[in-house]
């Protein structure tokens, strides 16, 4: 068994990417922590609360960032026209959930759980890396106490998705980001070269509705117009970024990686940019030296991990 933190700022594919990991009967979610991204961060634990009442997941949820690591760095407006302005594509979501949050904020929930479980917790981090930075500040220690970390995020071959050179989790906390990549823990980046390549088309999802429970009738609900946007790059279907983070926890075999330091850059018209320097070439001295070797996803077997979210959804 996987245990597994879902830190996330739900978010159409980050619903997805928890039923996934709710249902697959290798992972034990342990627990739910938020941040902000696709929307504020209430908004994000009011949708991670919904949908932990709906879909009967007995992980905890805790209320993570609100704000970036740097408190220089000024918000940009949620990206309302992707996720709808609630979060979850306009799906009808109460105001409030009548279940409580965890009494620690996110890091320290984080910190906590993976020392009361030494060298068997898995982060999967699918929005900004606020959180997981903010834990290693707190208590750099944890990093070797980790089983693994897995991410969504950035682009390495590829060009980013909100900027030539950047995509939205790292570009929204850079700073954030570079800690955890340079942190002394194993990082497994599962970034855009992979997902932008993975899409499930608006009828396979219809058909695993209509195939499902009351939560898969509820993910095609929400996602449809998530569908909608992503018609400037997908025929009638939607890419399944959060998912294919999930996906790796149980079957890394249907990725093929590249080994390296990682660095993000931080501020000028690159702002955001993932740099990994693959092992094995030589260059000068430079920013990459003496830093930990993590995983880089360059390839992907999509229509295999897409059945295998399909097969795990499907199983009520």
């Amino acid at each position: 068994m996987h245990k597994v933190i879902y830190d996330t700022d739900p978010g159409v594919d980050d619903a997805m990417a928890l039923l996934f990991l709710h249902r697959h009967p290798e992972i034990d979610l342990i627990g739910i922590t938020t941040v902000f991204g696709n929307a504020s961060v209430e908004t994000t634990t009011r949708n991670a609360l919904f949908l932990k009442r709906e879909w009967d997941i007995p992980a905890p949820v805790a209320k993570g960032a609100s704000v970036t690591i740097d408190p220089a760095r000024r918000e940009r407006p949620w990206p309302t026209m992707v996720h709808g302005e609630n979060g979850l594509g306009d799906m009808p979501v109460p105001e409030t959930i009548d279940l409580p949050v965890d009494p620690r904020p996110a890091h320290r929930f984080i910190i906590e759980t993976v020392r009361a479980n030494p060298g068997e917790v898995t982060l999967v981090a699918v929005g900004r890396m606020t959180n997981l930075a903010l834990a290693l500040k707190e208590d750099p220690e944890i990093a070797s106490l980790v089983k693994g970390v897995v991410i969504m995020g950035g682009n390495f071959y590829v060009p980013g998705n909100v900027s030539p050179v950047a995509e939205a989790n790292i570009h929204g906390d850079p700073e954030a980001a570079d800690i955890v990549m340079t942190a002394p823990w194993k990082v497994v980046v599962i970034g855009l070269d992979v997902t932008a390549i993975t899409t499930m088309s608006r009828s396979y999802l219809r058909d695993m509705a209509a195939k499902g429970d009351k939560a898969v009738r509820q993910l095609d609900e929400l996602s449809q117009s998530y569908i909608d946007f992503y018609k400037h790059a997908v025929e009638d279907g939607m890419m399944v970024h959060d998912s294919c983070a999930a996906v790796y926890v149980v079957a890394p075999d249907l990725f093929s990686t590249i080994t390296g330091p990682v660095r993000v850059v931080c501020g000028g018209i690159a702002d955001g940019q993932t740099v990994v320097k693959p092992d094995g070439r030589r260059f000068p001295p430079g920013d990459w030296d003496g830093l930990p070797s993590q995983v880089v996803a360059t390839g992907i077997e999509s229509e295999k991990v897409l059945d295998l979210i399909r097969d795990t959804l499907l199983r009520a």
